[in-house]
């Protein structure tokens, strides 16, 4: 039985998750909000598949901050979306995430969740840094993002 990492985080935007969706769904929409945009001015990004439905895919290459890795999108429905996230650079590494949208009177309460397999790798790393920490205020900070163009 494998051992994850959870990382979750939540924030409010006043909006249907009918406007939320497309951000999350359509890679080529992640410049305007993605946390990890601005790392590499000259990040290298290609697309694929039909973007916003099951089978699309994003990849970058980019500098050592930046690294390099895809993303999938592997479940999609009207309330969440469902990615593969695998990095080949700095380090290899696979990850789940799931956006959830849950609507209430006039918002949209969105849940970004990271799951990750403790691998040997992993579990060296944490014991240098807190992934916690580390992930979660780059979710904390895409949510901010993705509110801000949301809502604007």
């Amino acid at each position: 039985m494998t051992d994850y990492t959870t990382i979750e985080r939540t924030t409010v935007i006043h909006a249907t998750a009918a406007a939320i969706h497309p951000h999350l769904v359509d890679f080529t929409q992640w410049v305007a909000w993605s946390p990890w945009e601005g790392m590499d001015p000259d990040l290298k990004r290609t697309y694929g598949g039909e973007q916003g439905s099951v089978g699309s895919t994003y990849a970058w290459d980019g500098n050592r901050k930046a690294g390099a890795g895809t993303m999938v999108v592997t479940a999609v429905s009207r309330t969440s979306v469902d990615v593969d996230l695998a990095f080949t650079r700095p380090f290899k590494s696979s990850s789940t995430v799931h956006f959830d949208l849950t609507e209430r009177d006039a918002a949209t309460t969105v849940v970004w969740t990271m799951l990750s397999p403790k691998t040997f790798a992993s579990r060296a790393f944490g014991l240098v840094m807190n992934m916690e920490k580390l992930i979660g205020a780059d979710l904390d900070k895409g949510l901010v993002s993705l509110k801000r163009v949301v809502e604007s």
